[in-house]
């Protein structure tokens, strides 16, 4: 079930939306409050929001301009303000639709329906797209082969982008660097164990906190290297 937050001063405005909402099979909050709508709006997992611009406390231009910057989701915003200006400046912080008071519920649901079913479909169209491994605030994007320490990105090597994410997706496993060579250079080591060794030294220089106390690629003296989930 989808969530939707309106934030409106107007109770009457909020409730009679939220009624309309619920009928259709969504999940509605209501904040009167500009700056607790603005709490909520950046802290509720929400899916779409109904936005007024002329709020007590912190205004739906700032609001929108906050929740653009965190969220991707809908966002939809109603006023009895009638100027293009407005409209424009409204949709130009981000807004995907704006809609003029008054108007009948039934377009309200309408639109709301129709912004969501293009969110769903841009979503899904992304996650296929995209095959991610996420441990632990490290981030690897195999379809981009790109990858993201706490939301930083750093540069990987080819072998070292393929053997961190051999490893990643293979939690708790020790492997001995005879196995982590044939596995990523795809061949017998014979004698070549230290290239494994220094790509392990090089991506610990990029992904660990503290390369001398590692969180992430742990050593198992005498057998190999373990990533820890």
């Amino acid at each position: 079930m989808s969530k939707i937050l309106i934030i409106e001063d107007e109770e009457a405005i909020a409730d009679l939306e939220k009624d309309y909402l619920e009928m259709s099979g969504y999940e509605v909050l209501i904040e009167n409050d500009g700056t607790k709508g603005l709490e909520v709006a950046l802290k509720e997992s929400i899916d779409l929001l109904v936005l007024d611009l002329m709020l007590p406390g912190v205004d739906g231009y700032d609001i929108c301009k906050q929740v653009r910057e965190e969220k991707n989701i809908p966002i939809l915003m109603v006023s009895a303000k009638k100027d293009d200006i407005d409209k424009i400046r409204g949709l130009g912080l981000g807004a995907d639709d704006y809609m003029t008071k008054p108007f009948s519920p039934s377009e309200l649901v309408a639109r709301v329906k129709a912004h969501l079913s293009r969110y769903e479909r841009l979503v899904g169209s992304t996650q296929k797209s995209n095959d991610i491994v996420e441990i632990r605030g490290i981030k690897i994007d195999k379809t981009a082969r790109r990858v993201f320490i706490n939301g930083e990105e750093k540069i990987f090597t080819t072998k070292e982008f393929d053997l961190l994410t051999f490893l990643a997706e293979n939690p708790n496993h020790v492997f001995t660097k005879d196995e982590l060579f044939r596995e990523i250079w795809d061949m017998e080591s014979i004698g070549d164990i230290a290239t494994v060794t220094v790509h392990i030294k090089k991506i610990r220089e990029k992904i660990e906190y503290d390369t001398s106390k590692p969180q992430y690629i742990e050593t198992i003296w005498g057998v190999g290297y373990r990533f820890k989930a």
